[in-house]
């Protein structure tokens, strides 16, 4: 394995020498993400913009997308507010920005050196090199009542990324964190022995956690309408507010991307390292076990209001051999899979979206894990493995400009994601890929999203779910941890088997946006378990140059 990653690292260096223009990525959570999402729908379809449910997403078509966009007629309904995000969008990704970019430059920078663009602290931008470097900082101090404890969220860090003759691009992010969740988090963190959204961890003030998130990739261009990315982060794929396929749930993973757009497909092809399960004995001088995925994902976007997709996956270890033949990107993984004579975790899955009017955006998904016909009509059996995602998005809402809706249903069967080994499970890092509520689960999220004012943001956002609970030690489908080998029975396996519990996580967000990428928030939380009292909880703090801490699950 360490010759492959070797002859990775030197193709990944000397590729660039034949690399057309190329971009770095948006990063989790961006700012961008609503006005793209608003943008596709009020265009009635784009052939950027119908790919942005792969993210992250190319800065490069993303501005190219708002310019071309801005420039037409054919986006009647934007508002001022839409307007002053798509300048935002140029302030914050000058580096594909052409002509002149003296409108952009700020009028008092610091000293003449720092915050020469609103943008970026530091800031170079000649013909052939771009370069931004930035401040990370969140702080957020969390009232819980639960817990007597004062909970805190502690980010510190910074963030670069650069462009070098339009051939080749990076970018890295590091940040050093303490957290002290809610209690509840902390509950999950004991069960699963891991971080959401966070790799190795430490004790810190007993209560506490202290971790790193470094992520980094370099990304060039292979051929004209190839672009190859490698390097150590997260993705998502989907057009929802859960993923069934991949989620930016999990920790980051080694990856190397794939994306060949060109027509009206996209195709990409990614190969992750992940670690798999592990228990309490591992300590941070010890190697973490480790298993491979191999992904093919095919979009086509035509006509321009349609977008279908074609998804599948595999999950796959092995002791003393890696499979190359997973790392074809032009090969169906479930024949290749037969033909190495394995019995891996294989997915396949299907997705579409489709915008009506210029004001509403129906999508979903369905994957499949393992699904047996003949099965189908006996009692609830563990063989049909699938999950089904249907939402809808209505920008406008009532006429109120930047009132936008979105209603999403997500049902999962009793042990979708699982295997019959920890290695094959659909988890990394002792956390789902996928949902982040696994199986065994029927879910209905509402969110409605506000922008009142250029620098002013509301949301409000429900998510309430139905999820089958093990009795007595008995595995009902819910834990994908815990191998299908255990499962209790092989027919009765329904929704909410064998016990049904009712769950509720609200929140609203409030947030000022004082300097550009700076923000001042507000979050209030209200959280019912089963057999519990009425959780509330709530966090004020700023937050610049990063994504929202998200507690919902």
């Amino acid at each position: 394995m360490q010759v492959i990653k070797r002859q990775t690292a030197l193709l990944v260096f000397l590729l660039p020498i034949f690399a057309y223009s190329q971009s770095a990525y948006l990063p989790q959570g961006a700012k961008e993400i609503p006005l793209i999402e608003r943008l596709e729908i009020l265009s009635g379809g784009d052939s950027a913009l119908s790919f942005s449910h792969i993210r992250p997403m190319s800065r490069k078509s993303m501005v190219r997308a708002v310019e071309r966009l801005s420039g037409t007629a054919d986006v009647a309904g934007l508002s001022a507010v839409d307007r002053y995000n798509m300048e935002r969008v140029r302030f914050n990704n000058l580096e594909w920005v052409d002509g002149d970019k003296s409108v952009y430059r700020s009028k008092k920078p610091v000293w003449n050196t720092f915050f020469r663009t609103p943008a970026n602290m530091i800031e170079v931008d000649r013909p052939d090199f771009f370069l931004s470097v930035n401040p990370i900082l969140q702080l957020n101090y969390i009232y819980d009542d639960q817990t007597d404890e004062m909970a805190f969220l502690n980010t510190r860090g910074a963030v670069a990324r650069g462009v070098v003759a339009r051939k080749f691009s990076f970018q890295t992010y590091l940040t050093e964190n303490q957290e002290r969740a809610p209690l509840f988090v902390r509950q999950w963190m004991d069960r699963y022995r891991a971080v959401p959204g966070a790799g190795f961890n430490k004790p810190f003030k007993v209560t506490a956690k202290d971790y790193l998130d470094a992520r980094g990739s370099i990304v060039f261009n292979a051929a004209k309408f190839l672009d190859v990315q490698f390097g150590y982060d997260r993705a998502f794929m989907g057009n929802g507010y859960r993923s069934l396929f991949l989620s930016d749930f999990s920790n980051n993973h080694l990856f190397l991307n794939l994306n060949l757009r060109v027509w009206k497909l996209n195709y990409a092809s990614r190969v992750m390292e992940l670690t798999s399960q592990y228990d309490r004995g591992i300590r941070g001088d010890t190697v973490y076990p480790k298993k491979y995925m191999a992904i093919h994902h095919i979009s086509f976007n035509a006509p321009r209001w349609l977008t279908l997709t074609l998804f599948e996956g595999v999950v796959f270890g092995r002791a003393n051999q890696f499979e190359f033949g997973y790392l074809n990107p032009v090969i169906f993984l479930r024949p290749m899979e037969h033909q190495v004579g394995s019995n891996d975790n294989a997915f396949i899955g299907l997705e579409g979206k489709a915008t009506i009017a210029r004001r509403f955006q129906l999508y979903g998904q369905i994957l499949f894990d393992e699904f047996n016909l003949g099965e189908l009509k006996k009692d609830g059996s563990w063989v049909n493995k699938w999950a089904i995602q249907a939402g809808l998005k209505h920008v406008d809402l009532f006429g109120v400009k930047n009132l936008d809706l979105q209603i999403e249903a997500n049902i999962i069967r009793p042990f979708t994601y699982t295997h019959k080994d920890s290695v094959a499970n659909y988890t990394h890092y002792n956390q789902p890929l996928a949902h982040p509520l696994m199986a065994n689960v029927r879910e209905f999220v509402g969110i409605l999203h506000y922008q009142p004012a250029n620098k002013w943001h509301a949301r409000a956002r429900v998510n309430y779910w139905l999820g089958g609970t093990d009795l007595n030690g008995a595995n009902w489908g819910n834990n994908i941890f815990l191998p299908y080998t255990t499962r209790a029975a092989d027919y009765g396996n329904v929704f909410g088997a064998a016990s049904t519990s009712k769950w509720l996580n609200a929140n609203l967000w409030l947030a000022h946006e004082w300097r550009e990428n700076l923000f001042l928030e507000f979050n209030a939380y209200a959280r019912k378990a089963p057999q519990a009292d009425l959780n509330i909880f709530g966090s004020v703090g700023l937050r610049w140059n990063m994504h929202r801490r998200e507690y919902d699950f």
